[in-house]
């Protein structure tokens, strides 16, 4: 019985992934001009954290995972603004859980 409930326990958790397209900002300048906002900008923030910015205007947070990933990438990105992603998780509250996160 244990077995069937954790091979269900794990498809759920494979179901409920989700994957969501934005822009990638530090938590501290997400209500700010994104089409000015840089990649250093960011890198210089990262202390509170990152979020993808929606095409709504919503922002969703990352969980420490994917703001470590999120920095490792604009580390490693030669783009300098507009700066977006696929991500890849699930949501849990208004924190998303990354599992992956792919710059575009």
């Amino acid at each position: 019985m244990k077995r069937l409930v954790l091979l269900t326990s794990l498809f759920t958790l494979t179901a409920a992934a989700e994957t969501w397209s934005g822009a990638i900002v530090d938590v501290m300048c997400k209500g700010r001009d994104l089409a000015s906002h840089t990649r250093q900008c960011n890198i210089d923030c990262a202390k509170g954290g990152y979020g993808l910015v929606l095409a709504d205007g919503k922002f969703m947070k990352f969980n420490e995972r994917g703001n470590a990933r999120a920095l490792t990438l604009l580390k490693s990105s030669t783009k300098e603004k507009d700066i977006k992603a696929k991500v890849t998780g699930t949501l849990d509250g208004e924190v998303i859980r990354v599992e992956k996160i792919e710059l575009q």
